[in-house]
C-alpha cells in the first residue's frame, strides 16, 4: 500500500514503519502520526473518528499518541476547503455570482474610489451595490 502525506500528497515511502509520533513529511514537514493521516479519520462524523474506543484529540493535524492510528491511503485531499473558501462561496451564492465572474480580475476595473463610487475604465460609475460587492471581494483576495 502506497501512503502519501495528508497535507501535500508527497510520497511517504522513505518513512520507516510503524510511523513514529515524531515523524514528519520530508516534503512539507507536517507531522504524520495525526488524525488526518489515519484511516479512521472521517470529517463528517461528530468526533471525526470511526474508531469508537479512541479518544480523538481536538487538533486533527497535530501529532498524537492514539493507539488506534493506522495510516490511510486516501488521506490526501487535493483541495481541502478552508473557512475563507466556504465563506467566499456563500457570499458568491448570496450575490448570484458564478465561478467565472470574479470581481476585479476579469472585468478590467479601476479600484480607485470617488465619494463611495468605483469607476470602471470602460463605463461610468457603478452602483452602490457593486461597489460594496467589490470591497467584499477585496477582503478575500
Amino acid at each position: 500500500m502506497t501512503i502519501i502525506c495528508w497535507n501535500c500528497g508527497g510520497s511517504l515511502a522513505d518513512i520507516p514503519r510503524p510511523i513514529s509520533r515524531h515523524a514528519t513529511c520530508s516534503h512539507c514537514f507536517n507531522e504524520l502520526h495525526c488524525c488526518r493521516l489515519c484511516r479512521h479519520y472521517d470529517p463528517k462524523r461528530t468526533m471525526q473518528c470511526f474508531e469508537d474506543r479512541a479518544d480523538p484529540p481536538l487538533q486533527k493535524e497535530n501529532a498524537n499518541f492514539c493507539d488506534f492510528f493506522v495510516p490511510g491511503a486516501d488521506a490526501f485531499q487535493a483541495r481541502t476547503t478552508t473557512k475563507a473558501d466556504t465563506a467566499k462561496s456563500q457570499l458568491d451564492a448570496l450575490f448570484g455570482e458564478t465561478d467565472g465572474e470574479t470581481s476585479g480580475e476579469n472585468k478590467g476595473e479601476n479600484n480607485e474610489e470617488n465619494n463611495g463610487e468605483v469607476n470602471r475604465e470602460d463605463s461610468g460609475p457603478v452602483s452602490e451595490e457593486d461597489a460594496a460587492r467589490r470591497k467584499l471581494d477585496d477582503l478575500f483576495n
